[in-house]
């Protein structure tokens, strides 16, 4: 079977029409999967904050003039999380089939995730040091700039699961999209799966456990970071 699959004749038919409650399933565990490969990621940054913090070699864990600006650390994990409950409210609006709410709803939080890593950008210029700057100003700097680019990537995984529903906005509930044309491939003789829209409810939710968990991360760091240190 799996030689059949490896074949370049292999037919559109063998490939296509999988249901999508497979794709749907797989897209669940990845989210899971996903969480649990970021809280590994970050948490050599939290091993990182206590063993540095406890040893505090030459006195340089944090020198003076090494102090990260409160008020913007709070105002990007004000961002993150209506965020959070944006999407939250998103899955609710999708599952009701209020199309139209959850698709502002994301619009929005999709605006408030470019101001957070906008924020997140002003906060670095006006903070006054770098990475060099001590172990503390190590973490900080570690810590948010993955910070910032898992939420980057995940904030295109958003832009991604709108676009999908956008684009088939004005396609009858009772109607599917035309041979191909969600797969991008006008040759193909039928969709990849048997329902392409189908996934659109299952994604949200996923991305919505994943920014959730992400949030969680945020919060993490805005305690130890402007509070703890």
């Amino acid at each position: 079977m799996s030689a059949e699959l490896a074949s370049e004749d292999v037919g559109y038919d063998v490939l296509e029409n999988e249901p999508p409650d497979v794709l749907a399933a797989n897209l669940s565990v990845a989210g899971y999967l996903l969480a649990g490969a970021t809280a590994f990621f970050f948490l050599a940054f939290l091993f990182a904050f206590f063993y540095l913090r406890s040893i505090d070699s030459h006195g340089m864990w944090k020198p003076p003039g090494v102090t990260a600006s409160v008020g913007w650390g709070t105002a990007i994990v004000v961002c993150l999380a209506a965020v959070a409950v944006l999407l939250r409210l998103s899955v609710r609006d999708r599952e009701a089939e209020r199309l139209s709410a959850w698709r502002l709803k994301g619009v929005v939080a999709l605006l408030l995730g470019i101001a957070a890593l906008a924020l997140q950008a002003v906060a670095w210029s006006e903070n006054g040091f770098g990475p060099t700057d001590g172990a503390y100003a190590s973490v900080y700097v570690g810590w948010t700039a993955f910070l910032f680019l898992f939420v980057l990537i995940t904030l295109f995984w958003l832009e991604t699961t709108l676009a999908t529903s956008f684009r088939y906005a004005k396609l009858p509930r009772s109607s599917k999209p035309e041979l191909g044309h969600a797969s991008g491939d006008p040759g193909r003789l039928a969709h990849d799966i048997s329902d392409p829209l189908a996934l659109v409810q299952v994604e949200l939710k996923a991305l919505s456990f994943y920014w959730t968990f992400l949030t969680g991360i945020a919060v993490l760091a805005w305690i130890l970071l402007y509070l703890v240190a």
